[in-house]
């Protein structure tokens, strides 16, 4: 019965040999509960998201075993790869939108583990018998849920997590052959890419302890100069210790400057162009204000990255060293690696328009 956590993975550097491997998606992690015509959505922090994704409900309806608890990754597939931030879009308090995007931007569920089949428990069974036991079930599925691919084979898993990015999915998961389904527990492992960009720090927010007169930076607001030589936004870092919040905020108040002087001159910009604005609020928090203190664009800070969502980093950016030797101006999108082209239908029959990714 819902909820139930999801099994985690922890991070390492190289993938393990002696695992059962399959391709990292980039999506809403979700386990499916179906009884019948009972169908619930489960989401990474237990929460329902069955409402967001009418078009699932349905397909889970047609697809699965009458009575069933499957993990997986909810995903939007285009003819350009996975689409995160149409994902997003569909968390939404109104029914109509939600609706009117099932439609337009269907879902679909990746399955890579069974929990529960009839009236059978497969929790404390080994994973090798789980996967078995989901291709076999999932055999007739389709067009809208699909089963992961897997291997044991670990060059084959080292060739996914070279040519899978570009069809936008961020890595690798490998799974001990023996474990059995342990919610909320990291016996998983994941291989992410991991890269580094020179970045422009062109403001910051106030940590949420307070004000600004609290003097604490939240978050450092990262650019890269586009060809036209503008300054695009394209992320944040903000994991530091307090001692170094409070640092920075000092450090940085030289740089401080008005929006009419900077880049992202939040009433300058048309409607729906992708910079930081004045008065922003987040999709996920109605409630946190994402408004920031603008910096004349004069420092450089190299950071740690896994992967690009169109001109953004997908997640938010780790602080690696600050660079005083660049030129702000130096720091542009030609520096950063782009993964080689790669179609979701050769990952997965069926699964997006099936013209190239990237």
């Amino acid at each position: 019965m819902p909820p139930v956590s999801p099994m985690l993975a922890k991070s390492v550097k190289t993938i393990p040999a002696g695992a059962s491997y399959e391709p990292k998606w980039d999506g809403f992690r979700s386990i499916c509960f179906r009884d019948g015509d009972e169908v619930e959505l489960g989401s990474r922090n237990e929460r329902p998201m069955t409402r967001y994704f009418p078009e699932l409900v349905a397909a889970v309806r047609a697809e699965l075993p009458q009575r069933c608890v499957v993990d997986g990754e909810i995903v939007i597939a285009t003819g350009h790869g996975l689409d995160f931030e149409a994902l997003q879009q569909r968390i939404h308090p109104a029914d109509s939108r939600v609706r009117m995007l099932a439609e337009h931007t269907p879902a679909s569920f990746i399955a890579f583990d069974l929990l529960a089949l009839g009236d059978d428990d497969y929790t404390k069974r080994p994973f090798t018998e789980r996967r078995a036991a989901l291709v076999d079930v999932l055999s007739g599925s389709g067009p809208s849920i699909h089963v992961t691919p897997g291997t044991t084979d670990l060059q084959t898993a080292q060739r996914w997590f070279s040519e899978f990015e570009g069809a936008g999915l961020d890595g690798v998961i490998a799974k001990p052959l023996t474990i059995t389904y342990q919610p909320d527990k990291r016996v998983m492992f994941k291989i992410k890419h991991e890269r580094t960009a020179d970045c422009v720090v062109a403001g910051y927010r106030v940590h949420k302890s307070g004000g600004p007169e609290d003097g604490a930076v939240g978050s450092l607001l990262l650019g890269l100069y586009q060809e036209d030589g503008q300054l695009a936004s394209v992320g944040v870092i903000g994991a530091f210790p307090m001692a170094e919040r409070r640092r920075l905020f000092t450090e940085l108040q030289p740089l401080v400057t008005t929006f009419d002087n900077h880049p992202w001159n939040w009433a300058a910009h048309e409607a729906g162009e992708r910079t930081p604005r004045k008065n922003e609020f987040s999709r996920w928090n109605a409630g946190k204000d994402l408004s920031f203190v603008p910096l004349r664009p004069e420092r450089v800070v190299e950071v740690r990255y896994d992967h690009m969502e169109g001109p953004r980093f997908r997640h938010t950016a780790q602080f690696n060293r600050w660079r005083p030797d660049r030129n702000p101006r130096s720091c542009t999108y030609a520096q950063l690696e782009q993964p080689v082209s790669f179609r979701l239908d050769d990952i997965v029959t069926g699964l997006g328009p099936g013209t190239a990714a990237g």
